[in-house]
């Protein structure tokens, strides 16, 4: 039985890079789902609305007394459309960097913020908690932000430009 780890060992090499590259399907996914939710929402006319059958602001007044945090729901209604166009830019933003991986950790950071807000308000009564799906959301952000874009992104490539620019100086 070999116990050794060296260079050309065929499974190490398979190892190192799943591990490498196992955050990327997360990022692609949440990056992809965020785009498309902030997409989805600045397209949909109903959706904007301070009143109407699918707008903000009547999903908040239904999820008002529900929610776990009350008074976040009543900031959201002082404005409802802004508060939509707030969480569809947000959610664009969020995705965008997430998907290029430019400042990951605080895109990660954003979209966790997003979910945990959403979570405490439009999921909170879901019943059972686990078909609501904010809460898992949240907790599929929490690996990027500790993690951040390693590979493929924008932020490795600057972070190898500073080295090397460092190289070249030091």
């Amino acid at each position: 039985m070999r116990t050794d780890t060296s260079p050309g060992d065929g499974a190490l090499d398979w190892r190192e890079r799943a591990t490498r590259y196992a955050l990327l399907p997360l990022r692609v996914f949440l990056g992809i789902t965020f785009v498309y939710a902030g997409i989805d929402k600045l397209t949909d006319s109903a959706f904007m609305k301070d009143s109407g059958s699918g707008s903000v602001g009547d999903m908040m007044r239904t999820v008002r007394d529900s929610s776990a945090v009350p008074a976040l729901v009543d900031l959201s209604l002082k404005s409802p459309s802004g508060f939509g166009y707030a969480i569809a830019f947000g959610e664009l933003a969020v995705g965008i960097g997430t998907l290029i991986g430019l400042l990951a950790r605080l895109a990660a950071l954003g979209g966790a913020l997003i979910s945990l807000s959403l979570w405490l308000t439009v999921s909170w009564a879901s019943d059972p908690y686990y078909y609501g799906n904010d809460l898992a959301y949240l907790m599929a952000w929490i690996p990027l932000v500790l993690a951040g874009a390693p590979v493929l992104s924008l932020d490795a490539g600057l972070r190898a430009r500073r080295r090397r620019r460092r190289g070249a100086y030091g």
